[in-house]
């Protein structure tokens, strides 16, 4: 019987995860986090084999979570399970230890077949994922390309707000030094903190200065 993890923030999207691994008589459900942070906590006292994983999620998003998985308990097999098939999230979950890749519409035999598979050691995938992994391996510039920093498309404004943050400043302050309502400073975070995809102040700077933002 192998044990799996369910890690998606979305309850009704988790029922249906649910719903298709109740095909297979093999698999039984071990634990279900809605985020890499309580998804760790929980495998600190719970055995799975294999984690079903979204990419985006609070706190902690997939692809952060894979790598920290993947450090503490290597033997544990990991599959992408998302809507997004762009390049570069199927190049980082790859690049961080993912076992295979499928997309949130698979089937419920398709998956099951999936897991079987990546647990013998296999790299389970949707086709149209399998096809752009191969056509990354097969291109070096494509690879180039997805390492070097992303562009958050931030306004010239959004940065001079979130330099200044990174500075200590005070929403107050901020905004005296721009002549701005301490209201529009609190919308510019608010799109800071979209376009960048954190929850905080401290996630948004380091991910600043780790993409060369300032």
């Amino acid at each position: 019987m192998l044990k799996i993890a369910i890690v998606e923030d979305n309850i009704f999207l988790q029922r249906a995860i649910r719903e298709k691994l109740s095909m297979d008589p093999n698999l039984t459900i071990k634990l279900c986090a809605s985020n890499g942070v309580e998804a760790l906590e929980k495998l600190a006292s719970n055995r799975v084999d294999l984690i079903l994983m979204d990419i985006e999620m609070p706190k902690m998003n997939g692809i952060e979570t894979v790598l920290a998985v993947k450090t503490t308990y290597p033997l544990v097999k990991v599959i992408m399970l998302t809507v997004f098939d762009n390049d570069e999230n199927i190049f980082k979950a790859v690049k961080a230890g993912a076992d295979g890749y499928f997309l949130k519409d698979v089937s419920p035999e398709e998956l099951c077949k999936g897991i079987t598979e990546t647990m013998q050691g296999g790299a389970a995938m949707t086709p149209s994922i399998a096809a752009k992994t191969l056509k990354l391996l097969r291109d070096p510039d494509a690879f180039k390309h997805i390492q070097e920093h992303q562009d958050f498309a931030l306004t010239t404004r959004e940065v001079e707000v979130l330099e200044l943050l990174s500075k200590g400043l005070k929403y107050s302050a901020i905004a005296d030094t721009l002549f701005l309502s301490v209201s529009t400073i609190r919308k510019h975070i608010e799109n800071i903190y979209g376009k960048l995809q954190v929850h905080n102040k401290l996630e948004a700077i380091q991910k600043a200065k780790n993409n060369g933002i300032f």
